[in-house]
Parts: structure tokens; C-alpha cells; sequence
């Protein structure tokens, strides 16, 4: 099968969301299909490379953040995305299209299916959802809105990665929506091996906006300068520099380590050194660092919202908090980090929940629509 991928985020730049794109592509291309991907160009990267069997051809769209895409980048990207996609269509003859949130990659979809009548599928995250992320997208849904309908309607299938999305996609517009986790490559710890770092290791990974809330984060460590403890900081945004100052104003500046944007591989590495995920986001699809997160097996302090709600099990493999409820940030991850064994039944809980999140299976159920949608269009 030949499968042409677009995607305006896919690692080294871009969030959960593009790294899902990449697990899903780099898994299509294992089973034998022949997968290519259009995304956005960055600074430094290939115009054009294969690597883990994908074709990647990469279109200049103004993007100059790693973590952020504007306005302006979005629209020239499916611009110049648009233009890549017909000569890619015309070369390759895919035999689907498959599109990585329905703006902005949707509409350079919804424009190759009214000229080659090429059936495509959409996967959406959140954030490409009006009402998603309310205080980052609804400013500019109210303009892009009116010509999003037609996207979502015309497209074979919608995929959503959890319950909570879905229904973000159904209060919006008249479609079917299935619903497919996002995957992730499950790491071969020993759950009976499973340790707690002396002092416990904090993680939180992820933009530094207001939408992932990572002021609470230093607000709660900043009322438990008695406990031991360290925290990483994986990730950049808009938000760094108050957050060093809130960080420096509680003098707890050599507790914490700041990674910068890094690749899908070193937070691997660094969630496998790490003890405890702490995400207190206001606002979440399914986060694909939170699947990581129980795969590594990271016990789990993060807001009662969204996807989350399908990675914790209460009480067993961590908590779930309303946003903004400081005191119970508090008190939860001090029973956290001052009772090492719970920690550490956590985190054996987050390897056993992993197992419904495996790539593979993931994998095989997107290519078991992606066969029907194929035989269907012949």
C-alpha cells in the first residue's frame, strides 16, 4: 500500500502529536507499505531524507520555534504543502492520504481529494478541535472556522485518540469518529527491578504554556523545600523565563534541571531515570508523554481532564487532580515522595496499563481501516 502522510509537526519539531505521527508512520513502514511524509522545514533539517523506512520531504513554511506554529507558519504550510502534495500525488499514485490534525494538514487533504478524489483519513489530537485549547486556538477559530466543516465531512474516516476528543469532534461536526490511542513502543523493564530514585525524580515534559500549567508545578515543589526531591523540566515555550523566576524567588534554583527541546529518544532515557510524571495541564487529548510516561513506568500526578482520564487508574498507578487545586497538589505528591513503596507499586501499575497502549497493536488497528478504505476506493 502506498500512503502519503502530512503532518505540519513531525520530531524533530512539533509536540505529542508529531512523535505519534512518526511511531505510526515508521510502524506503517515495517509491515512493507511505502510511506511518505510532508511536514514542515526547521533551521537545519533535510529538505528531503529517508530515515526508518519514510520518505520525508520537508516545505519552508516560516517556522522558527521547534514548540510553536503560528498562524502565518500554518497557512504556509499548507500553501507550500499543497504544492509538494500534488507533485507527490501525481508521482506516487498513494493509494490514501493520511492527515495529522485536521488543520492545518486537513485542508491541503480536502484540496487533493476534490482534484484526484483520493480518500483520506484524519487523526486529530486537540488542539485542531475548536474548544480544544480554548486559551491558545479559539482566538483564531473564530476566522478559520467556517472553513473547517467541509474538511472534517469529506474525509473517509476520522480517528480520535480518546473518548474526551471525540466528543470535542461531535459537538462540532456531523461525523463518525472512531477512536485509536495514541501508541508507544513499550520499554523492557522488569517491573520487579523497578526502583525509587534517592531523592525521588519529578518529570514534567512539554510545552511551557498555559495550557500545560507548568507554573502550578513550581508553585507545589515550592511548599516542599523539606522534602528531597529534583525535578526536570523537559521542554521549552513562552513560559520559561517566569518560570525561572518563580523558580528563583523560592530558592530552590539547584533542585531543578532544564533539558531544552530534545529528541523522542532522550526522553525516553530520561523518563526511564525518573520516578514520577507530573502534568498538571489545564487542558489535554491524550498525551502521548503520559503513554511514555507507563511505559517507562512513571507513577502518575496529573489533571483530572482529557486523555488522562484513560492512563490513570486512582490509587493505583497515581492521581488525578482538578486544575488549579493547589493544596491538593500539594498533599498528594508529598504522600508521594515521602512513601517510596507506594511510589514504587505506582509505578509496577503503569507497566501493567502500558500493555493496552502497545505500537504494535496500535499499528494494526489503524491498517486494518487503512485496508478497508483501499479496497473500498478500487
Amino acid at each position: 500500500m502506498r500512503i502519503l502522510t502530512l503532518s505540519h509537526e513531525y520530531p524533530p519539531i512539533g509536540g505529542g502529536g508529531g512523535k505519534a505521527a512518526l511511531d505510526l508512520c515508521v510502524g506503517f513502514a515495517k509491515m512493507g507499505h511505502s510511506v511518505s511524509m510532508i511536514t514542515a522545514l526547521y533551521k537545519e533539517l533535510a529538505m528531503k531524507e529517508t530515515l526508518d523506512g519514510v520518505e520525508i520531504e520537508r516545505v519552508r513554511s516560516l517556522r522558527s520555534k521547534p514548540y510553536k506554529a503560528g498562524a502565518i507558519t500554518m497557512a504556509a504550510f499548507v500553501l507550500k504543502g499543497w504544492i509538494k502534495a500534488r507533485s507527490e500525488v501525481k508521482r506516487q499514485k498513494p493509494d490514501l492520504i493520511h492527515v495529522h490534525f485536521a488543520v492545518p494538514a486537513g485542508w491541503i487533504a480536502y484540496l487533493l481529494w476534490r482534484e484526484f478524489k483520493i480518500p483520506y483519513i484524519i487523526t486529530t489530537q486537540l488542539g485542531d478541535i475548536p474548544g480544544g485549547v480554548p486559551h491558545k486556538t479559539d482566538r483564531w477559530f473564530r476566522w478559520v472556522y467556517p472553513f473547517t466543516p467541509a474538511v472534517w465531512k469529506s474525509a473517509v474516516c476520522v480517528i480520535a485518540v480518546s473518548e474526551f476528543t471525540r466528543n470535542l469532534v461531535l459537538a462540532k461536526y456531523s461525523v463518525d469518529v472512531q477512536i485509536i490511542p495514541n501508541g508507544v513502543h513499550l520499554e523492557s523493564i522488569n517491573p520487579n527491578n523497578l526502583i525509587v530514585q534517592n531523592p525521588p525524580m519529578i518529570v514534567f515534559a512539554g510545552r511551557f504554556t498555559q495550557q500545560k500549567d507548568p507554573i502550578q508545578i513550581i508553585r507545589t515543589l515550592s511548599k516542599l523545600i523539606d522534602i528531597p526531591w529534583r525535578c526536570t523540566m523537559v521542554g521549552d515555550g513562552p513560559l520559561r523565563s517566569e518560570i525561572m523566576q518563580a523558580i528563583d524567588k523560592a530558592g530552590i534554583n539547584d533542585r531543578f534541571l532544564f533539558t531544552g527541546w530534545v529528541s523522542p529518544s532522550e526522553v525516553r532515557e530520561i523518563f526511564l531515570n525518573s520516578d514520577i510524571l507530573f502534568m498538571p495541564s489545564l487542558s489535554e487529548g491524550l498525551p502521548l508523554v503520559g503513554v511514555q510516561a507507563l511505559a517507562a513506568g512513571l507513577a502518575l500526578l496529573v489533571s483530572d481532564i482529557g486523555g488522562f482520564i484513560d492512563l490513570i487508574e486512582e490509587g493505583c498507578n497515581g492521581y488525578r487532580l482538578p486544575p488549579g487545586n493547589h493544596d491538593d497538589w500539594e498533599k498528594m505528591l508529598q504522600k508521594m515522595l515521602t512513601d517510596p513503596e507506594l511510589t514504587k507499586e505506582f509505578k509496577k501499575h503503569s507497566l501493567k496499563l502500558a500493555e493496552r497502549f502497545d505500537i504494535n497493536r496500535i499499528v494494526s488497528q489503524y491498517m486494518e481501516i487503512f485496508m478497508q478504505v483501499a479496497n473500498q476506493s478500487e
